[in-house]
């Protein structure tokens, strides 16, 4: 039985689902609206106050409200990888999804996919408001369609594909803590490189294989709309993987090059750099 307000937060977006045809959308919205207003509440006040203690010397020298703010997204998006890949793990072996990997419901599977949506709806608000970025702020939005019970398997899978972020946000938090070149970040930058290879590249393609034999055999249940937005998009994001992991590899080689002037960083440190999956590119920002 849900609390009060859960019960608010189901009424107040009914009329909505109804009219979209989003018929989970009204028993998960609770938890999207609870799972963006806990990674706002990391972002303003967590990793202010985690930064200032674990961080002192580092923090304090950032320059400016965007750097600070910089700095402190890339704490929520390692937050949010940790807890979705936990989240995404254990729908792996759900044999409702397993059955049926185009309708197979699971409620580990919607929650997962609720604090993935509450993520993005973070994610959007921060970009909206101190980047005004038209294109991360549609990728984010896309994500919402997700409060309809379809394709869970999938969803559930291509989120595990975050078990790299950790590794990408604490090669940022390295350089800008001064380990650049360090053994320390020498050896997250091979645990980066292996787990997004293997995580993105060899499960994901195997993966995405399975993912579009669905959506062709399937072309009267799936609606055209979900079809050619999940297409075009994952289609894109899959060869952008294999893009960003060789520039991963060359500026790697680059980085920890005996000649000085030749050495780069692994992440571009510019401040307006967003994290996570919204940003998926891993040369600019967090993955």
């Amino acid at each position: 039985m849900q609390n009060p307000l859960s019960s608010a937060l189901s009424k107040l977006v009914t009329p909505m689902a109804s009219l979209l045809g989003l018929e989970h959308l009204p028993q998960n919205f609770p938890n999207i609206a609870y799972s963006a207003l806990g990674f706002t509440f990391v972002h303003i006040i967590a990793a202010p106050v985690l930064s200032r203690w674990i961080a002192p010397v580092s923090y304090a020298k950032l320059q400016g409200p965007r750097a600070k703010n910089n700095w402190e997204i890339h704490v929520v998006s390692l937050v949010h990888a940790v807890i979705i890949v936990v989240l995404a793990y254990r729908t792996f072996n759900e044999p409702a999804l397993l059955a049926d990997p185009a309708y197979g419901w699971h409620e580990t599977a919607e929650l997962t996919n609720s604090v993935a949506v509450g993520y993005f709806i973070w994610d959007t608000i921060d970009a909206t408001v101190n980047y005004t970025d038209l294109g991360f702020v549609l990728h984010g939005k896309s994500w919402s369609i997700s409060a309809r019970p379809i394709l869970q398997y999938f969803s559930s899978r291509f989120l595990f594909w975050e078990l790299s972020t950790p590794f990408l946000n604490i090669h940022w938090f390295l350089d800008k803590t001064g380990k650049t070149g360090s053994t320390f970040q020498l050896i997250n930058g091979v645990l980066l490189l292996s787990t997004f290879f293997f995580v993105r590249i060899v499960y994901g393609w195997y993966t995405s294989i399975t993912f579009w034999r669905i959506m062709f055999r399937k072309p009267n249940d799936i609606p055209v709309l979900y079809r050619a937005v999940f297409l075009v998009a994952h289609t894109v994001l899959m060869t952008l993987n294999l893009v960003w992991f060789s520039k991963m590899i060359s500026a790697l080689r680059k980085r920890f090059n005996s000649d000085q002037s030749t050495k780069q960083p692994l992440l571009t440190p510019t401040d307006g750099a967003l994290p996570n999956y919204t940003n998926t590119n891993p040369i600019d920002g967090a993955a």
